[in-house]
């Protein structure tokens, strides 16, 4: 067995399956979370800055460093503890402590957190929440605390883990600007099943904050699309008409499509982060295992009334924006074609006009050689005519006689040298 090789990633792929565990969190105690993001181009970001500002926060501690490059970190900061994680567009930090504060959700446990390290990290708030656990009481008091802590309208109500725990929340800021999650932990249940459900709802929130940067982008380039849409369908409906100048079409498509192709460009990461991230979302509430308690809306139930509707309004935006670079595609094709037949019209008349000066240059030509042979078989019969005038006297013919009789030989001798030379250069 030594002399078996590893891949050299073999222990990096085995060890990321086991890198992120819960936090294992006793009853009662309470956690703070807090997820940062860069406002623009945050996957593209210097992940070393996240570092170097979590390094900060442990420095104030005494706690020790993350190995150089860590994507997680989970350790002791005092009396209480850290989880630390990078994420491809985000970074979360959550604080947990054991006990309560005297007051239900007081904004004092958010302190955990310096002011003056909070102004220095590198993004800024996406979400933060504030989560309270502990032992669950009756039904009637659980129910009694969920009314005095949120808001009835949008309370999500749910026992969890097969009724291990109850859950409750309303996803609204409070005058804190945290939001507000309570878990009452029935008896039995380990830390570590407790750690599990607080880091799920922290993952809900999260991943459904960012699902929804996907809804802000959709409204933000519909406008545009609308534009481009109209302008779009003005240009098919005149491909049709006598008077539309198909050069001209094709110039303002190729810009139309030029725009679609930018607006594709700017959206795509985020519309496809959108699905993935809707996706995760989904599936942590699957695994809460949650029943309606108290006849509240449950997760997915709150998912379905507010948060599926976003998520279908970015879908149909991105099937607007790939329907409409089809369209401009098929109108593209349709232009060219119409260039192409208007192009060969012109080509035919163009030929048609060359073949009518062909003819023409032909008629001109026949006539030049009719004149050629008359002057040329005017200066051969003076010649001839020279060489056969000694010939008079033996004949008893006159010069003018001798002329004449030389006039049709003479005339045929030339026409018939013409004809061959012109025969000879058209081959």
């Amino acid at each position: 067995m030594s002399d078996i090789q590893d891949h050299p990633l073999r222990y990096e792929l085995a060890n990321e399956l086991h890198a992120r565990p819960f936090a294992p969190l006793n009853v009662p105690s309470q956690a703070a979370f807090l997820a940062i993001k860069q406002p623009g181009n945050a996957a593209g970001r210097d992940r070393q800055a996240d570092l170097d500002h979590l390094i900060r926060l442990l420095d104030r501690y005494g706690a020790p460093h993350p190995r150089p490059g860590a994507t997680h970190y989970f350790g002791e900061i005092g009396k209480h503890r850290l989880k630390w994680e990078c994420h491809s567009e985000f970074v979360t930090y959550t604080i947990f402590s054991d006990g309560l504060e005297a007051r239900p959700f007081d904004p004092a446990a958010f302190d955990l957190f310096p002011p003056d390290w909070l102004a220095e990290m590198p993004g800024k708030r996406l979400t933060s929440a504030l989560i309270r656990i502990e032992p669950r009481p009756e039904d009637d008091e659980i129910v009694a605390r969920n009314s005095a802590w949120f808001v009835p309208e949008s309370l999500v109500a749910v026992e969890v883990l097969d009724g291990a725990a109850v859950l409750a929340g309303d996803f609204r800021i409070d005058a804190g600007g945290h939001l507000r999650f309570a878990l009452f932990a029935g008896e039995g249940i380990s830390p570590r099943r407790v750690g599990r459900i607080v880091q799920r709802i922290c993952e809900i929130e999260t991943y459904k904050t960012m699902a929804m940067l996907g809804l802000i982008e959709a409204r933000r380039i519909s406008g545009q699309m609308r534009a481009v849409g109209d302008a779009l369908s003005a240009l098919v409906r005149g491909l049709s008409g006598s008077a539309c100048e198909a050069e001209e079409d094709l110039a303002e498509l190729l810009a139309l499509s030029a725009e679609l192709e930018g607006l594709t460009a700017r959206t795509s990461f985020r519309f496809g982060a959108t699905r993935a991230y809707e996706m995760i979302v989904h599936a942590r509430i699957k695994v809460l295992r949650e029943e309606r308690f108290d006849n509240r809306q449950t997760l997915a139930e709150f998912m379905m009334r507010r948060f599926d509707p976003a998520m279908r309004t970015v879908e149909a935006a991105e099937t607007r924006l790939e329907r409409m670079a089809t369209r401009a595609a098929r109108a593209g094709n349709l232009l060219r074609t119409r260039v192409d037949v208007e192009r060969s019209a012109q080509n035919q008349k163009l030929l048609a006009s060359m073949d009518r000066r062909a003819d023409l240059q032909l008629r001109l030509q026949e006539t030049v050689e009719g004149f050629s042979v008359v002057a040329i078989s005017y200066y051969a019969l003076s010649l001839v005519s020279y060489l056969a005038y000694p010939l008079s006297e033996p004949t008893g013919l006159s010069k003018g006689q001798i002329t004449a009789l030389l006039v049709l030989p003479v005339v045929a001798l030339v026409w018939l040298m013409v004809r061959r030379i012109r025969k000879h250069v058209v081959k």
